[in-house]
């Protein structure tokens, strides 16, 4: 995993509604982990949670596609350790938002109903609460990188 770019935005661009939410119900993960629907907020409450921040860091990681979900998991340790920076600096509601289902722990207890391990680490994905990635950046689909965000007060 590494970081392409970091980039501040004005959090009132950050486009939120239901279509990458129902994009999520085609994904195998969908319900299994506490980072995906139904699990979330609803993309209108995220609306007008996102609607509270000024900023949003955006970030974009270039990932190696036969290390997937450790590239993945880096990435989102990358993020925690980004909001708890922030939230260091005086941004007390910092929040990361992961790219895609947590994978945090190898052997996932939430995926056999159980309570998840690190309900204090995990966020969000991006997806998952409704924000439309492609109204902040250009998507090329030929290339391997996941986005991240930290919204920021």
């Amino acid at each position: 995993m590494k970081v392409l770019w970091e980039r501040k935005v004005p959090a009132d661009k950050i486009v939120v509604s239901p279509r990458p939410v129902w994009k999520c119900h085609s994904c195998p993960m969908y319900g299994k982990r506490p980072s995906c629907p139904p699990h979330v907020p609803d993309w209108w409450e995220a609306r007008e949670w996102v609607r509270s921040f000024k900023w949003a860091l955006l970030i974009k990681f270039e990932i190696d596609m036969d290390s997937f979900e450790e590239d993945k998991k880096e990435a989102i340790l990358y993020l925690l350790r980004r909001e708890s920076e922030f939230f260091k600096d005086g941004n007390m509601y910092a929040m990361a938002l992961f790219p895609g289902s947590c994978n945090l722990c190898e052997d996932c207890p939430f995926e056999r109903g159980e309570p998840c391990k690190m309900p204090f680490k995990v966020r969000p994905s991006i997806d998952a609460i409704g924000i439309e990635i492609n109204a902040l950046v250009e998507i090329d689909f030929s290339e391997s990188v996941l986005y991240g965000m930290v919204l920021i007060d």
